[in-house]
């Protein structure tokens, strides 16, 4: 059998190429064939670590990045997990969320996205900074969970698909670990400090030469721990951002810390010099502080997912023998399937979604809805997974397992929500990775103009300069921010899907909403019942509702629900397509429907906004129902505060005219188009964009899909039946209109607050750098800067959390 070519095996293990391979890594400025996913993640990671000599001297192919040592088996595990590597129905590529350990910064964000997006088969990359979440879509024909693993293990970040028992496991070690660091750096800046005070007091040269040996001695071995563990943080994000060739925040940091040890250092072996050792742990105790401030803050941000996350419980008591048994078992939440019978006591939440088919009961839907009132629920209605049960004892029929349940698909929607990145935060993480490069340069500059003006100061001088700066401010203004306000906005029934939400609406000139459904309830009401026989109006309603039992159409369902105490029961019912309904009751024949098909057709009303539904007995009138689709009661409001906020608000929709009219006088709105069709909807908002409006959408989320996709940005109001159609920028959970003013108010505070961040950090760099490199400030002082720029940005953003609409 005749050898493969040279040109058919894979560069790195030697194994043959599969056909139509698209894997390669550039080794010596030449395109290498790589055999899969994990051999090109190994190569680049040589290749990016200055190793490519590796290839020339080594004596035999490297271990094959399928399965071996360098895929270690516990990373192939992942690569035979069903969930991460088939795709979604009706999609080609697959998706995954993974938790990343080891984020110090937003800088980490930049150097994850990067190395991930190298990989081959990469189509999507976003990190989370606020959870710690990474989102990756991938083709999976090229690339495999493992090589996603393998990618970042090779740049220090401990990465695994996610879990929320895990993920929690990991955030509350990580943050006892910074606590430990934390401590170790204040303990040594306190005994640094002790053992430097007397050196400032004694300045005038009254303390002994063996003394002042003795405490730089002291200082030297008490700054060793801070340096070598507490520091540990930078000094890794360090040696990373510089493997990509990026310096990150943390460079400028190590080198600070370094420069001021190194040189304290030499001073105390030759008994000469200035030493530092008070301003290097004052340095790293209070960027720790500041590390752990941010920290904390971004766990904050993120309670609102975990909330949604352990709103479903483990477990439910299923029901196998309903209704002859009463008998339950303790299941696994994820095992209830459709059609399934299971019990939930006072005090629990929903399994899956279901109908109650037995108890009526009330419902705490706070966690979905961010409706803080228990609501009523009884026989026949919907109750989404994630709700509490308030009242008693209840029985539901499961209509979607627990994975495809209302809440799964909003804690997808949140997890989604993270992903991406606004314009003015892009801005700031360009503008802080060219900062830090800037800051390197600009200290060699002042290192070499202070050794021509004072060379004993140029060292000190060269240190504050690299000390005071701050670029974590500018990274850390908007997403700070942003985070804090998405969990604002969660906790209030607003789910922000697109990082551009809060921007986009406060610059939104127009505001147009859909009619039914949006500013109305979706639903008909029974307005009014007119007597026109010897019933009165209770009676007739109770009739009504017994010929409607069994009807679907929406104005059967609203004279059910109007009629408080169903008492009645109709014999054979007969429906007429388009008329009505015709049965029996007690003995009497009756007819419900239009005029015509009653016999009610003279003397009465036509037209108008409502709906006219006529009830006759044995030939004669008995009464009139008018029902029609009633406002939110929070429409007029939420309309008026656009209006006064100077937003044109426009109502768009497909009902007719006159209907759409008297909804717009009601609410008091100017503009007012009736009878569009989706593609009139359409093109009437890019004719506005054409003229330079910013256009906000509001709709139900289902049949305006098209409009709501082409908006600036749009709004769906939720439902459990919706959420899986939604194509909007954000959505309304809580089924009201307020939270979208609630939005709105919190848009404008969050760009406030984005504005005065950004300012501040500018202003601070900006008189800070100078007034080191001027030899103004000390390196103690512009350790106390540096942390308190970074400290102020977080507090300020924190704030948005306790604002009230």
């Amino acid at each position: 059998m005749s050898a493969t070519p040279a040109c058919a095996l894979c560069f790195h293990c030697g194994l043959p190429l599969p056909a139509a391979a698209a894997w390669s890594v550039r080794i010596d400025d030449t395109p290498r064939p790589m055999c899969c996913s994990g051999c090109e993640a190994v190569a680049q990671a040589i290749v990016d670590n200055g190793l490519t000599d590796y290839y020339q001297t080594r004596a035999a192919f490297g271990a094959t990045g399928k399965g071996d040592s360098l895929v270690p088996p516990q990373l192939a595990l992942y690569d035979a997990d069903p969930a991460l590597v088939q795709p979604q129905p009706g999609q080609d590529s697959c998706e995954a969320v993974f938790s990343v350990e080891g984020i110090r910064c937003a800088a980490c964000v930049w150097l994850i996205e990067r190395q991930v997006a190298r990989l081959g088969g990469i189509e999507r990359c976003d990190m989370n900074v606020a959870s710690e979440r990474l989102h990756v879509r991938w083709n999976p024909l090229v690339s495999k969970p493992s090589a996603i693993i393998g990618a970042l293990h090779a740049i220090g970040y401990t990465v695994y698909p996610y879990e929320a028992s895990r993920h929690g496991q990991q955030q509350e070690r990580a943050g006892k670990k910074l606590f430990r660091q934390l401590f170790v750096a204040g303990l040594s800046m306190m005994q640094v400090m002790m053992y430097a005070l007397p050196a400032y007091i004694a300045d005038d040269g009254t303390m002994e030469a063996d003394m002042a040996a003795l405490m730089r001695w002291a200082s030297l071995l008490l700054t060793v721990p801070a340096v070598l563990y507490s520091a540990q943080p930078f000094l890794r994000g360090a040696i990373a951002s510089l493997r990509q060739g990026m310096p990150g925040m943390d460079v400028p940091v190590v080198l600070g810390i370094g420069a001021a040890f190194v040189a304290s250092a030499v001073a105390t072996f030759r008994g000469a010099g200035e030493v530092y050792f008070d301003s290097v742990t004052m340095f790293i105790f209070l960027l720790l502080a500041s590390r752990y401030l941010e920290q904390h803050a971004r766990r904050k941000a993120g309670r609102a997912l975990e909330r949604l996350q352990h709103g479903l419980p483990a477990s439910a008591q299923r029901m196998t023998g309903f209704p002859d048994s009463r008998a339950t078992e303790l299941v696994a939440a994820q095992s209830l399937r459709e059609g399934d019978y299971f019990s939930v006591a006072p005090g629990e939440s929903i399994a899956a979604d279901g109908v109650i088919v037995e108890g009526d009961t009330e419902f705490d839907l706070a966690l979905l809805t961010g409706e803080s009132r228990a609501q009523p629920r009884r026989v026949g209605d919907e109750v989404p997974g994630g709700a509490v049960n308030t009242s008693q004892a209840t029985v539901l029929r499961v209509t979607k397992a627990a994975r495809d349940s209302t809440l799964a698909r909003l804690v997808a929607l949140v997890e989604r929500a993270g992903h991406g990145k606004p314009q003015m935060a892009l801005w700031a993480d360009r503008v802080a990775a060219w900062f830090v490069t800037a800051l390197l340069v600009l200290t060699v500059a002042v290192f070499i103009a202070w050794q021509v003006v004072d060379p004993a100061r140029a060292w000190q001088v060269a240190i504050a300069v690299l000390v005071v700066s701050c670029p974590c401010a500018l990274s850390l203004a908007t997403p700070s921010t942003l985070a804090a306000a998405t969990d604002l906005l969660v906790r209030r029934g607003v789910l922000i899907v697109k990082p551009h939400v809060l921007e986009t609406l406060h610059r939104a000139t127009h505001v147009i909403f859909d009619k039914t459904g949006t500013l109305t309830e979706g639903q008909p009401v029974l307005r009014k019942t007119v007597a026109l026989g010897a019933l009165d109006a209770n009676q007739s309603l109770a009739i009504a509702a017994a010929l409607e039992a069994g009807s679907a159409h929406p104005l059967a369902a609203a004279l059910r629900r109007a009629n408080r105490k169903p008492s009645l029961h109709a014999l054979a019912p007969h429906s007429v397509a388009g008329q009505g309904v015709e049965g029996t009751i007690d003995g009497v024949r009756y007819r419900l429907g239009s005029a015509v098909f009653t016999g009610a057709s003279e003397g009465h009303p036509r037209g108008g906004e409502a709906s006219h539904v006529f009830l006759a007995g044995g030939g004669v009138p008995l009464a009139r129902f008018e029902l029609a689709d009633a406002l939110r009661p929070d429409a007029l409001a939420v309309v008026q505060s656009f209006q006064r906020r100077g937003q044109q608000v426009v109502l768009l929709s497909g009902d007719a005219q006159p209907v759409v009219d008297t909804v717009a006088g009601q609410l008091g709105i100017a503009t007012a188009l009736g009878g569009r069709l989706p593609a009139a909807k359409l093109a009437y908002v890019q004719q506005l964009q054409s003229e330079g409006a910013v256009v906000a959408m509001v709709g139900d989320g289902v049949n305006d899909a098209a409009v709501l996709s082409a908006s600036d940005v749009s709004f769906a109001m939720g439902g459990g039946a919706a959420l899986a159609q939604l194509n909007a920028d954000c959505v309304l959970l809580a089924g009201r209109l307020a939270p979208l003013d609630e939005a709105a108010v919190t848009a404008g505070r969050a760009l406030r607050v984005i504005r005065q961040n950004l300012w501040w950090a500018s202003i601070y760099n900006a008189v800070a750098i100078p007034a080191a490199a001027l030899g103004l400030i000390n390196p103690w002082l512009s350790a106390v800067g540096m942390s308190a720029s970074s400290a102020v940005v977080v507090i300020n953003a924190l704030r948005l959390r306790r604002w009230r609409v």
